[in-house]
C-alpha cells in the first residue's frame, strides 16, 4: 500500500526525502482517480526503497493541494532532492508514471 501523505507529515516524507518521489492527488469520488489508484500502488511495491510512493486525499489535506497548486484531479508530482520535477495531469499508464520515475533515478 502506498505512502500516506497528509498535511503533516508532507513536508517530511516528500519534500526533505533523498529518495525520488511520486505523489498521487485524489479523490474517493473521482473516477479517473480510482483508475489511477492501484497503478501507484503497485509502484510502490515495484520501487520498494528506491523512491517514496504516495497519495494525497485532496479533500482531507486542502493545504498541499493548495501549496502546489493542484486543481484538477488526479494530478500525479514527481519530486527530486524537494523540487517538482515534472508533473501528470490526468489519468495515465503505469508505463507513462515508469518512464518519468525511471527519469529521476
Amino acid at each position: 500500500m502506498a505512502v500516506e501523505f497528509t498535511d503533516a507529515n508532507f513536508e517530511e516524507l516528500a519534500m526533505q526525502s533523498d529518495k525520488p518521489v511520486v505523489v498521487d492527488f485524489w479523490a474517493q469520488w473521482c473516477g479517473p482517480c480510482r483508475m489511477v489508484g492501484p497503478i501507484i500502488d503497485e509502484l510502490h511495491g515495484d520501487y520498494d526503497g528506491k523512491a517514496v510512493i504516495g497519495k494525497v486525499d485532496v479533500d482531507k489535506n486542502p493545504s498541499i493541494s493548495a501549496k502546489f497548486g493542484v486543481r484538477n484531479i488526479p494530478t500525479v508530482l514527481f519530486i527530486k532532492n524537494g523540487e517538482i520535477v515534472d508533473k501528470q495531469v490526468g489519468a495515465a499508464s503505469k508505463a507513462a508514471y515508469q518512464e518519468k520515475l525511471d527519469a529521476m533515478m
